[in-house]
């Protein structure tokens, strides 16, 4: 307010250095553009503070820009997690003209997401995303098209294999194939893991479009390359800058221009397959997701309402994106930490040894090898893939003593749960031993919430977790992994909107 206050006196002070050179009557008008300027301020400037009347506290901000000049934009989950160290685990941060809510610490996160979660669970309004996904598909969906949605979602992957055999012997069969490709590098340095991001991206594709891509098939490439360049840009300060002044923004080049692009070139491909795909569909052998989907418009009011094409692209496009981003990133996050730590490795190696020997790695073997398990929980909780996550309140709610607007953006922040000293005892430190007893058993933490928590968190769960067990071990099977001569590992993550490790080069020595 007090801010606000001085920036009106001194707009109005230069109205006034400028009346020498105005008529008495434009002196008039003036005069009274100024008494309404300040009423209408007074007059909104109420109406917001009785909105948001016992409201959480933070960092003053300025006018127009908000907090914006003490946000880390790059890396905006720092900043909050250094702020909650002053306003405590609930606190306001003003982005532009935007309050939004950030929670941090996994008690206050599970408080709202879990036992508040109907109130919770909605998605704020992002300019850049309603853009381009005009609230259809999931992950930004709000109302009965998010439910009809996950529903739909939800049931197809688990038709398509999600959590069963099939997937897992599909997993097994992409894996084998991604060692074949390790193994043409002859143990020699390589830096172009694109490879494991097919791969990944292989599994997704087999439940969506029932295919397979070669990894040097172009198609794919593409794809795949127009999901990393929107990854890496939703994380930058043109993006950030986008979704606070989109109005201003949209006049201007910059990234967030080339994600709207990356994401209709996306579109149309995927709206090319659908077509292909309704020439021969046959509602009685259902062949993929898609396949699930275009049968669901030959049906009732529901189909006309939700199973539009539209929802379709976005859904798709959803699937594609989260599935490759999070799980490719974390794989190379393991391969990265392992030639870090290779007295690690071995342990991994020599439990695998004993557990697997030479046979093809399943999920049943997963129990009986607490200390891999422990290993990949831990490369997930020191990669920090997803720090935040994005949510609104569907209704105004008084929540830990504060009062929140309907519609107020709220940002749970997963980061300061993986960093926090009273759940991990070296939170800054790669230690696989957060996740094992005094005994090596393989100890569950329920604050460990990767995918995060509630009626939001990730539909792939299920899925990323196979390819990660399946993936890992088989790597580590057959190879052993090690840095290129001379190089320096950087354990610092890339820019983008989720964690992901810096490029770096690798061994794959084969083992005897």
């Amino acid at each position: 307010m007090e801010e606000q206050a001085d920036w009106l006196l001194w707009a109005t002070g230069q109205v006034f250095l400028c009346t020498d050179y105005l008529s008495s009557m434009d002196l008039v008008t003036v005069l009274l553009s100024i008494v309404v300027i300040i009423f209408l301020a007074n007059v909104l400037s109420d109406k917001k503070q009785e909105k948001f009347k016992n409201f959480p506290p933070g960092p003053k901000p300025l006018p127009i820009l908000g907090n914006l000049l003490m946000i880390d934009v790059s890396k905006p989950y720092k900043t909050f997690y250094q702020l909650s160290k002053q306003y405590g685990s609930v606190f306001t941060v003003q982005m532009g003209m935007t309050k939004m809510v950030i929670l941090c610490g996994y008690d206050t996160i599970k408080d709202a997401l879990i036992n508040n979660a109907e109130v919770f669970s909605d998605r704020p309004h992002i300019p850049l995303i309603a853009k381009s996904k005009k609230g259809y598909g999931i992950i930004f969906a709000n109302g009965e098209n998010w439910k009809v949605m996950k529903r739909f979602a939800l049931s197809t992957l688990r038709d398509y294999g999600m959590g069963k055999k099939t997937i897992e012997n599909r997993i097994t069969e992409e894996a084998e194939c991604l060692v074949e490709k390790f193994r043409s590098y002859e143990g020699k340095p390589f830096g172009d893991l694109f490879s494991i991001s097919a791969a990944v991206a292989n599994i997704i594709v087999a439940i969506l479009l029932n295919k397979r891509y070669d990894y040097e098939d172009p198609t794919i490439h593409r794809l795949i390359a127009l999901v990393d360049e929107s990854a890496k840009l939703l994380g930058s300060p043109w993006v950030t800058l986008y979704n606070i002044f989109p109005a201003l923004m949209d006049w201007l080049p910059g990234g967030h221009k080339t994600v709207l692009k990356n994401i209709q070139q996306f579109y149309s491909f995927m709206q090319t397959t659908f077509t292909k795909h309704k020439k021969d569909l046959d509602v009685n052998d259902q062949r993929d997701l898609i396949d699930a989907f275009l049968a669901k418009q030959e049906g009732n009011q529901e189909s006309t309402q939700y199973y539009h094409n539209e929802n379709l692209t976005v859904l798709v496009g959803e699937l594609f994106g989260a599935a490759i981003d999070t799980t490719s990133s974390t794989l190379r996050w393991s391969l990265l930490l392992m030639i870090k730590y290779p007295d690690i490795q071995e342990k991994v190696q020599s439990e695998i040894d004993k557990v697997i020997g030479s046979a093809t790695p399943k999920m049943e073997h997963r129990q009986q090898m607490p200390y891999t398990d422990a290993v990949i929980h831990e490369i997930q909780r020191f990669g920090d893939i997803a720090p935040t996550v994005l949510h609104a309140v569907s209704r105004d709610v008084t929540f830990k003593g504060y009062f929140i607007p309907k519609g107020t953006p709220v940002i749970p922040v997963l980061h300061s749960i993986s960093k926090d000293k009273k759940l991990f005892e070296k939170p800054d430190e790669f230690y696989p031993e957060h996740f094992l007893d005094s005994q090596g058993n393989f100890k569950r933490i329920e604050a460990f919430i990767p995918f995060s928590t509630g009626k939001r968190s990730c539909a792939g769960e299920t899925l990323a977790k196979m390819e990660l067990f399946l993936f890992f071990t088989t790597f580590l099977q057959l190879f052993i992994f090690k840095a290129s001569p001379g190089a320096e590992l950087d354990l610092t993550p890339a820019l983008g909107a989720t964690n992901s490790p810096k490029p770096f080069e690798i061994c794959a020595v084969p083992r005897s």
